[in-house]
């Protein structure tokens, strides 16, 4: 079955009625800094936590997981198992300290423990990030749309950007949440039909898609060894816990819904239910990927030989829904991206407004100014991220590359950030050593997969899982600011 006039309809119908939706707000909001950064803290409980979940789920995940256990098995759901963990940490400490401090920046709290040299690197970080995650999800969201429908990457590319930018643009913090939740609700449905579909499918039944995954073992976890080069399920379910405390506990994504909520109670109530969803519906994603192993090993002639364990699930999409549903799909994959980018783009400019104009001017700036800047950021943050999603169509292996650096960056900022929550007393000397030595310990290890192995150098390259960059930079910079610390306090005033 090939994509029909239907599925366009639907596809489109759908991208463009969320579009519609997000420019809305332009008229149903007041429009002042506050409005556009945290909807004045009125926002619904449960449409806060559908877009925390949003949030966290992006095109990556939906077309990710599907691959990774179609090819392998459900080790990459052990990731999931630590998000209990997060969110109670979130919960208990995260949330309070943000809506104590009662700053939309999630990184004023270490200009208040450490100056504000901690809280410029943090941000500057966090945006060079996100200008990265801007152009990574669009081109990873081009690539499958040109399988399923044959468009240019380069017009998915700058399409998909603008598109994004217009609601966000015009809708602040509120548009962007509203629309994260509808483009979570279709996600989910999409997510739920193929994997109904492709467990009644099965020639003889539902019985023979399970017989099948647990002939192959495709239902494992992962091997339960104490290999530290391999992702075992205990290097998965630590690098877990290390990526979603940083989620959950500093990235601006989160911590900048936590404060469009009225109350402290209803964001650990939006943070709960946004985190814990995350689970069944990644458990769905990698049971797509098990069902797909099945259905095409009970059915080899309808996948072409040689096809990437990556598009089996685009070419199902594609050839195994009927009409109308496919559309579907297709959309709410769609939706995973822009919801993702929607996110990035006001999320940067609330940073540069909060952290670098309003912190570096002598004078409050009014709300005419503020709106210039946010207006001006956003548009800076999706055109940058265009480009940098057009540049890395030509230029093979940046992807992974700077995927690399943001490990980089990423590690050094929760180090930071977790040393300043434990440690009360930290001279900013000590703190600038930590900082310095576990960006050292982080390089170290995200770069060692890129030495050759005839190479003098090879002798010093990590034989550590990639997975646990983040961990032991991490660790590096707490201990080592916490031990300094300790062994030379802060004179008593």
């Amino acid at each position: 079955m090939e994509i029909t006039l239907f599925d366009y309809i639907v596809f489109f119908l759908f991208v463009g009625g969320v579009a519609l939706f997000g420019c809305s707000f332009y008229f149903r909001s007041s429009r002042g800094a506050a409005a556009f950064t945290a909807a004045e803290g009125s926002l619904p409980t449960w449409v806060v936590g559908m877009s925390i979940f949003a949030t966290f789920v992006s095109s990556i995940s939906f077309l990710g997981l599907p691959g990774d256990a179609y090819k392998g098995n459900w080790n990459p759901f052990v990731f999931s198992l630590s998000i209990p963990i997060a969110t109670w940490l979130a919960a208990k400490v995260f949330i309070p300290l943000y809506r104590s401090v009662n700053s939309v920046s999630a990184y004023h709290y270490l200009e208040l423990r450490f100056g504000y040299w901690a809280r410029c690197y943090v941000a500057v970080c966090y945006l060079l990030t996100q200008l990265a995650r801007v152009g990574s999800i669009l081109l990873l969201l081009a690539l499958p749309l040109n399988t399923m429908f044959g468009w240019d990457i380069a017009t998915i590319i700058v399409c998909t950007g603008i598109a994004t930018l217009v609601y966000t643009l015009l809708g602040g913090i509120a548009a962007v949440v509203w629309t994260d939740a509808i483009q979570g609700i279709v996600l989910i449905l999409g997510a739920v039909a193929c994997g109904a579909l492709l467990t009644f499918s099965m020639p003889e039944g539902p019985s023979q898609l399970f017989s099948i995954a647990a002939e192959h073992g495709k239902f494992s976890l992962g091997s339960f060894g104490a290999s530290l080069s391999e992702p075992t399920f205990w290097v998965v379910l630590i690098y877990g816990l290390f990526v979603n405390m940083q989620n959950y506990g500093i990235d601006q994504n989160y911590v900048q819904r936590y404060m469009t909520t009225r109350s402290t109670a209803e964001a650990v109530k939006s943070t709960l239910f946004g985190g814990l969803l995350y689970i069944p519906v990644s458990l769905l994603f990698v049971y797509i990927g098990t069902a797909l192993f099945s259905y095409y090993t009970a059915r080899p002639e309808l996948l072409p030989a040689g096809t990437p364990s990556d598009q089996v699930f685009p070419w199902f999409i594609v050839h195994g829904l009927p009409a109308g549903l496919t559309g579907l799909v297709v959309a709410s994959l769609f939706s995973a991206g822009m919801s993702t980018v929607a996110t990035s783009i006001n999320s940067s400019a609330t940073i540069v407004l909060t952290d670098f104009v309003k912190r570096l001017s002598k004078e409050e700036p009014d709300e005419k100014r503020s709106m210039r800047v946010l207006y001006l950021t956003s548009f800076v943050v999706g055109a940058l991220g265009i480009v940098m999603g057009l540049l890395m169509m030509r230029i093979d292996g940046v992807l992974d590359a700077w995927w690399k650096l943001a490990s980089i960056f990423s590690g050094g900022m929760l180090g930071l950030f977790l040393l300043g929550v434990v440690c009360r007393t930290v001279r900013r000397a000590h703190a600038v050593t930590a900082v310095v030595l576990g960006l050292l310990v982080i390089a170290w290890m995200s770069l060692s997969p890129l030495i050759d192995e005839g190479s003098p150098c090879y002798r010093f390259h990590s034989s550590l899982h990639t997975y646990l960059t983040i961990v032991l930079g991490t660790t590096v910079i707490f201990l080592t600011g916490f031990l300094l610390t300790k062994l030379f306090p802060s004179p008593r005033k």
